[in-house]
């Protein structure tokens, strides 16, 4: 098979952060071309012109980075890729190859390659790759795993904050009492979760813990799912089935956004409160209850009450205890010890080992407001863990986060950008992600999800100046 060995090569004056390379390719002019451009850069560059000699290169080089031809005689680089991996977990890898089939780059990218370039090399985007990976390395990054906090059921709640303190003090004091609880919250909060440390700690953990959202259904099918139905009660009811109440016997029932259910399912609720009873639907005969009830809302009640939405006498019978949990931006402490929480929930459920995270991403999330709460957090790492290809969150990897955190670090409200026409937008929304990742052109690029050549013009067109200190890019190219 011809190999195709050209590199375009183009005056680069950066200074990246110095680190170990190994370059593994059977084309001799490609492998030597590599070297010298890459030392020319000012890494430790070593060779090597098939895998097994990159494997014994790489037990005594120890490289941070290794660049490696797939197709190759003997061994190719897709089946070296986990032998990097278990000689050297922390080692990045980026793939070259001159074919451009789909099956190929999945296969690369699954078995632990950072990226994937295709042959001719454009040194752009090779810079930009190595560029990345480089600066990830030398970020100061925190270690998420700490053994102070216990990570006992997919349901851990933590907070070392005096707002979630007063909280799990309620939690201790009410779990062991049968009475009624109101929980009050924005959305994503972690009223369910409240829920379930009242349930889980309390003298009915041994019964089921059986949650409704009232808002996810109609009228009647609501009223069916709660206290459950006879056959022929109504069209489609072929079968009689057991409501949520009847389910909950010995447990616990869980009342979510409880400030949308009907005032007609309102009295059904009141009366299950007040008599410990129910009657499904088209039942002439009720049925006793001893399911503790806990409700939840992310809605104002009183107001509901005096609006005449919501029963005031159901109201009083809801809040016997009435625990409020606090936004996310009013808590801002927990931010770190819920990191390690949900990576550790997220690395359970997709099966990765994502552990670390960079100091400018704690920042940016200690500068974001997270109207979504811990359930916006939680996607955000998510989406995060799932594109990471090593074991550290990175700023690009959490773009949309920290362009918001940035704007509300520099003062910019919602109502000043109303003022400002659509470029001017655009240049303030491109000036400060480029500052933040310190004008790296690569990143940047990532996080606005447009090309080098439209960054540039952008940067031209707006007249765009970078800060001293800033790692930026030589514009050398003729890209229009």
């Amino acid at each position: 098979m011809q190999k195709n060995s050209t590199l375009r090569l183009i005056k680069d004056n950066k200074k990246p952060l110095k680190g170990k390379i190994l370059v593994i390719d059977d084309d001799v002019a490609n492998c030597r071309t590599l070297q010298f451009h890459l030392q020319s850069l000012g890494y430790t560059v070593e060779i090597a012109y098939g895998v097994n000699d990159g494997l014994e290169i790489l037990k005594k080089l120890n490289p941070d980075l290794i660049i490696c031809d797939i197709q190759m005689p003997g061994k190719s680089g897709l089946e070296a890729l986990p032998e990097f991996k278990s000689l050297n977990p922390d080692v990045h890898v980026i793939m070259i190859t001159a074919f451009h089939d789909m099956e190929t780059t999945i296969q690369a990218m699954q078995n632990g390659a950072e990226d994937y370039i295709h042959k001719p090399i454009d040194i752009d985007e090779l810079n930009d790759c190595v560029d990345r990976i480089f600066s990830r390395l030398n970020k100061n990054v925190i270690n998420t795993i700490n053994g102070n906090i216990k990570l006992n059921t997919p349901y851990t709640m933590i907070g070392r904050s005096r707002a979630m303190k007063e909280v799990f003090k309620t939690i201790g004091l009410v779990a062991s009492s049968p009475v009624t609880v109101l929980i009050n919250g924005d959305s994503g909060t972690g009223k369910e979760l409240v829920a379930r440390a009242i349930h889980q700690s309390g003298n009915n953990c041994n019964g089921p813990f059986v949650a409704i959202n009232c808002a996810a259904l109609v009228e009647t099918l609501l009223e069916s799912d709660m206290f459950g139905h006879e056959k022929g009660a109504f069209t489609g009811a072929v079968t009689k089935q057991l409501g949520k109440f009847a389910l909950a016997e010995n447990g616990t029932i869980f009342l979510d956004e409880l400030g949308e259910l009907s005032l007609t399912t309102q009295a059904k609720l009141l009366r299950v409160l007040q008599e410990k009873e129910f009657t499904p639907l088209g039942s002439k005969q009720s049925q006793k209850t001893n399911a503790r009830v806990i409700a939840a809302t992310n809605v104002n009640l009183p107001e509901k009450v005096i609006a005449g939405t919501f029963r005031e006498d159901l109201y009083y019978r809801l809040k016997v205890v009435t625990i409020s949990l606090p936004p996310l931006r009013e808590r801002k402490e927990d931010i770190l010890d819920l990191i390690q929480v949900l990576l550790h929930r997220i690395n359970m459920q997709i099966h990765r080992n994502v552990t670390h995270v960079t100091e400018d991403v704690l920042s940016c999330f200690q500068n974001y407001d997270w109207p979504g709460n811990v359930r916006e957090m939680e996607n955000v790492l998510a989406k995060a863990v799932a594109l990471c290809p090593n074991n550290t969150i990175t700023l690009d990897l959490v773009g949309d986060v920290c362009a918001v955190a940035e704007e509300k670090k520099e003062g910019t409200s919602y109502q000043d950008l109303a003022r400002l026409s659509l470029d001017d937008v655009e240049k303030l929304h491109v000036k400060r992600v480029l500052d933040a990742t310190n004008w790296h052109r690569g990143q940047t690029c990532d996080i606005l999800k447009i090309s080098r050549p439209r960054l540039r013009r952008m940067i031209k067109n707006y007249n765009l100046v970078a800060p001293d200190g800033a790692h930026v890019d030589d514009d050398n190219s003729n890209e229009k």
